[in-house]
């Protein structure tokens, strides 16, 4: 029987052909002398360069259940409608395994997710792009398009005529470089491998999406995402996490060390209300080791009752006494390292700390900077205690549209304040 696509032919016509994954598996596999071999049920894959080389393929012989192994070097010719093998290759044939740096492509890869880091989004794998080069199979492309299932369902000519016959139009290719799909990290059990990522990109998205991405992962995978991730962005990572459950799973995967180095770069409110779902234990013991700022103000927003405007404030606030300039509280606002949000009013206390007025950043850029604070100051103040219902402030922010919103002790000492962004959050989970 004539053997197709041999190698040598291939090189003749340019020394490259594309296949997909969908098109090899099933195709026949024979002898050097022509005779049947069995079926191709899998390709193995070493992880070792941008383009990885497939080391063996996986055959599953007539009249037997369990696939063997053939290396790749013992393959004559490789192509869509058969393979063909060297002489005595039969011979060599073992049971089918894989080393730590080897995955088998349509047992590991397909059908299972990747992470599209540039669309910030999962994908499913519905089929490999692979090259003949040089004597050499490598994957090169992953297709996470609609053109993937059809492939593997036979439906992919006539889907094309029908969609050419109605719109003028093929449906498009939809497929991620491998070069931009590495494997999360070495895994002996082969679970994570069903997740694979360019972890070169990641942290270059936005810790929204990042969010997005972890909570539409399994547990195995989300953790390890999450611990892939360096401090600052896994805490911004986790404050963009809705599910409470969630952020308190995630903070527990790391070690404590690493875990409060994370709750330290959180907004000190998002850190206190991740603490308040962790257990007893777990949370004193996390607490012990942040830095002292960080311990204290989480501290202090633990004592107020869940519901209350306590509860919902940041410590993260810019104030100044009233007898400073507008050139100090610029620089002292150059200094801070506060969410943006929380600091977009400055507020002025008098010498006996209380809160006397308030300015925007507006009032910076327009007033001159030997300005005392007391004369551009806005003392027409709207507070509310730490102990006041949600509910209430709630109300307020919609009467007035602050951007944010002061809370005062009974003395009317500045405790902290509450963000538009955190009442917005408080009534979507609502």
């Amino acid at each position: 029987m004539a053997v197709e696509n041999s190698i040598a032919e291939i090189e003749a016509r340019g020394g490259n052909l594309f296949l997909f994954l969908s098109e090899v598996l099933g195709r026949p596999v024979f002898r050097s002398d022509g005779r049947p071999f069995g079926k191709l049920s899998d390709l193995k894959v070493k992880l070792d360069e941008l383009y990885p080389k497939v080391v063996g393929v996986a055959v599953r012989p007539r009249r037997r259940r369990a696939p063997a192994e053939i290396e790749w070097a013992d393959v004559q010719s490789f192509g869509p409608s058969c393979v063909r093998l060297k002489e005595g290759a039969e011979a060599k044939a073992r049971p089918v395994g894989v080393a730590g740096d080897e995955i088998l492509l349509r047992d590991e890869l397909l059908d299972k997710q990747v992470v599209d880091t540039f669309g910030a989004k999962i994908e499913r794998v519905n089929d490999i792009h692979l090259l003949v080069v040089n004597n050499d199979l490598r994957v090169v492309h992953v297709d996470y398009g609609m053109r993937g299932i059809l492939r593997r369902l036979g439906w992919l000519g006539f889907a094309d005529r029908l969609f050419t016959w109605l719109f003028a139009a093929r449906i498009g290719e939809k497929m991620i470089s491998w070069k931009y799909i590495q494997p999360l990290l070495s895994d002996p059990l082969k679970r994570n491998l069903k997740l694979n990522i360019a972890a070169r990109k990641i942290h270059d998205l936005h810790p929204s999406d990042l969010a997005d991405i972890i909570e539409e992962l399994d547990r195995v995978n989300r953790s390890s995402i999450f611990r892939s991730l360096d401090t600052q962005t896994a805490a911004q990572t986790l404050e963009e996490v809705e599910d409470p459950r969630l952020q308190a799973s995630l903070i527990q995967t790391a070690p404590d060390e690493r875990a409060s180095d994370i709750l330290e770069e959180m907004a000190p409110d998002e850190a206190t209300d991740l603490l308040a779902d962790l257990p007893r234990a777990t949370k004193e013991s996390l607490i012990q080791k942040m830095e002292k700022p960080s311990r204290e103000a989480v501290e202090a927003l633990l004592k107020y009752e869940e519901g209350t405007a306590g509860s919902l404030m940041t410590k993260d606030v810019l104030s100044i006494p009233k007898e400073k300039t507008i050139g100090d509280a610029i620089e002292e606002f150059r200094k801070t390292t506060h969410p943006l949000d929380s600091v977009s009013y400055i507020y002025i206390t008098g010498r006996d700390g209380r809160l006397v007025g308030v300015c925007t950043l507006r009032h910076l850029l327009t007033c001159g900077l030997d300005t005392p604070m007391r004369e551009m100051m806005n003392p027409h103040l709207v507070t509310v205690s730490a102990d006041e219902r949600i509910g209430e402030v709630r109300s307020l922010f919609r009467k007035y549209k602050f951007m944010a919103l002061p809370v005062v002790d009974a003395e009317d000492r500045l405790e902290g304040v509450i963000t538009l962004k955190d009442i917005f959050q408080e009534e979507i989970e609502e």
